[in-house]
């Protein structure tokens, strides 16, 4: 059956409010509260990935891993884009970390010793990414670190490199459950497409959709007609909507808590909660 079959019979149509800022028209595609309870209940990897870069996918990992820390959950962010490291930036961690990645990979300590705690939650650990980008490594390898540390852990976030080639997929397709992240822009859109079609090709249908960057310029400017419309294109069941959110630029460039009153945290708390099982309503600031 071809992916497009595959992803119409995967889309849910479901009418929810979108409240607050701008009333944006369209019908939010997602699973059921049972549905997101039953991928709870098997969900322990989750794998964040995008088609191009630019999406703001580690921003993500770092948003809804502190917020599931935040909401109770232990929860350990793997980085996975070699060379291009921001995790330990984005959690005012940069010149602290004592291990990454490739001391795991070199044998020269355990993965369960080379995480590092965040100060800023307590409940959420890091694993950075080497500063070597040609430094190499396995799926099976991924597979193996996951599995010595899963059982210290509520949720594991695998921030994966962005683009579309055979080594993200076979690495994220070990994930209990994929987002897949795109932002209003054509580009990303197609890119998230392909990328999705991709896994349903392969057979994994454990797909959900975040659309980040949101904002009324980018609709205003017509590069989409709404948020329906990239929902529709891409054919994944929607998870969350991240507003561009300027506090959120900030803070993760300094090293900072999100502010409580930056829209994309709410965000963020809501795909948490949705992630652990909880009916959460979707809802949508965007100034």
């Amino acid at each position: 059956m071809c992916p497009a079959v595959h992803r119409i019979r995967d889309m849910q149509m479901n009418h929810a409010p979108v409240t607050g800022g701008m009333q944006l028209p369209y019908r939010e595609k997602t699973a059921s509260a049972v549905t997101e309870r039953g991928l709870n209940d098997m969900s322990k990897t989750i794998a964040v990935t995008s088609g191009k870069g630019g999406t703001g996918k580690s921003s993500i990992c770092a948003g809804i891993g502190y917020t599931l820390a935040k909401q109770g959950s232990r929860t350990l962010i793997i980085e996975l884009d070699f060379g291009l490291r921001c995790i330990d930036i984005i959690f005012g961690m940069s010149g602290q970390i004592k291990h990454d990645l490739s001391d795991v990979l070199t044998g020269k300590v355990s993965a369960v010793d080379a995480v590092a705690r965040v100060p800023m939650a307590s409940n959420l650990f890091v694993l950075c990414a080497p500063k070597n980008p040609f430094l190499k490594v396995t799926v099976q390898q991924i597979i193996d670190i996951c599995q010595s540390v899963r059982k210290y852990y509520d949720y594991i976030i695998i921030d994966t490199g962005a683009g579309i080639n055979n080594h993200v997929f076979d690495i994220v397709e070990q994930a209990n459950l994929i987002l897949v992240v795109t932002t209003p822009d054509p580009i990303c859109v197609r890119d998230a497409q392909m990328m999705s079609d991709e896994f349903y090709a392969r057979g994994n249908r454990r797909q959900r959709l975040i659309i980040n960057k949101v904002s009324k310029k980018a609709l205003g400017a017509e590069l989409v007609r709404d948020l329906d419309e990239i929902i529709d294109t891409i054919g994944v069941q929607l998870i969350g909507v991240i507003p561009e959110d300027y506090q959120l630029v900030i803070a993760t460039g300094k090293g900072e808590p999100i502010p409580s009153t930056a829209p994309s945290l709410a965000a963020f708390d809501a795909i948490s909660k949705r992630l652990r099982g909880e009916p959460t309503p979707l809802t949508v600031k965007i100034g």
